[in-house]
């Protein structure tokens, strides 16, 4: 009987706990989404139109669940540190941040889209 109860509880525990196994297919999907915004945003070669890339990237990874917001959160934060050692402008990587952490919470990427620029 007491077997039956563990084995029991442990399922239920594993089910209500059982998207762990998904966290690093949605950060690699996640990235991936990442990877996808900039080289879109090198193709597009749009003045003014890196905030949209930097949201875009941000939600479309963060839609793939906790993972894939994490690895947005990682890959942003990295770069804007990154950039600002090599001496990029400190309101530019604010401003950068601002739209990252923007598209991360859900927020519509669009609102960062330069006047007459058509993704």
């Amino acid at each position: 009987m007491k077997l039956i109860l563990s084995v029991l509880v442990l399922v239920m525990v594993v089910g209500a706990q059982a998207q762990w196994y998904r966290f690093p297919v949605e950060a690699a999907q996640g990235a991936r989404d990442m990877w996808r915004a900039y080289q879109d945003m090198k193709d597009a070669n749009y003045i003014g139109a890196d905030k949209y890339f930097h949201a875009r990237g941000n939600y479309d990874a963060a839609q793939r669940g906790p993972g894939g917001k994490w690895a947005a959160e990682v890959i942003s934060d990295g770069r804007e540190w990154a950039q600002r050692l090599a001496g990029h402008g400190h309101e530019d990587s604010e401003a950068d941040q601002r739209a990252n952490i923007h598209g991360r919470n859900g927020g519509d990427p669009n609102v960062f889209k330069p006047p007459g620029f058509e993704p």
